[in-house]
């Protein structure tokens, strides 16, 4: 038995999953799928993206947010840090994580203050909210001060065309073996460049779907 197949988590995950999948947004009809992907890859309209599309959930999927718990409990992990809270859903996974390991801390940045209220509750729920900072704000200053010394995982799923300046923000304290997980990372080319170069210090392959997984090494 595990905090992840257990109550109360499990029967929140579902019925979280189950709410993200029925959430819409008519901000997303409006935008072409050109002009969506303009604005997900530019470095300064990230913000309007996001705030547009605050009512979507934006959640990893079932077996990501599995792999995310395994990944964590492998490592060992007991510092992680989560870009891109939304919801709460992967938080829910890594915290559960870090419960099973015997504790920890992990520290999430998210911009939008309706979705930070809403995750607090979730991880309230799931009775995990004392493992876990949510840092509001953009993540580009959240994440910049006030960081473990030693960082075990890295979690990347927030505005797509900032993952390389966040792992550039944070990798000086990315421990040996440390491990870097960026969902959607085909649609951050500079990142992949990154981690993808074996004289940056990383070890990197793709992974489910469109999911990168690296190591530090």
């Amino acid at each position: 038995m595990t905090t992840l197949t257990t109550a109360p988590l499990a029967p929140l995950l579902l019925r979280l999953f189950e709410e993200a999948a029925a959430a819409t947004s008519p901000a997303i009809s409006e935008l072409s799928s050109d002009e969506r992907m303009r604005l997900i890859s530019s470095k300064t309209e990230y913000l309007d993206l996001y705030g547009r599309l605050k009512d979507l959930w934006l959640p990893v999927s079932r077996e990501a947010g599995t792999m995310l718990y395994m990944l964590a409990r492998s490592c060992r992990a007991q510092t992680i840090i989560e870009f891109g809270t939304s919801f709460g859903i992967s938080t829910l996974h890594l915290a559960a994580a870090l419960r099973d390991n015997g504790g920890g801390r992990l520290i999430t940045s998210e911009f939008e203050p309706s979705k930070v209220r809403r995750a607090r509750e979730n991880l309230t729920a799931g009775g995990l909210i004392d493992l876990v900072e949510i840092r509001e704000g953009d993540a580009l200053h959240t994440l910049g001060t006030d960081l473990p010394d030693t960082i075990d995982l890295l979690f990347l799923d927030g505005a797509k065309a900032l993952y390389r300046d966040i792992l550039e923000l944070v990798e000086d304290r990315l421990r040996p073996g440390a491990l870097i997980v960026a969902d959607n990372a085909d649609v951050s080319p500079d990142y992949l460049a990154r981690v993808r170069t074996p004289a940056a210090g990383y070890l990197s392959v793709p992974f489910e779907e469109d999911i990168e997984l690296s190591t530090r090494v």
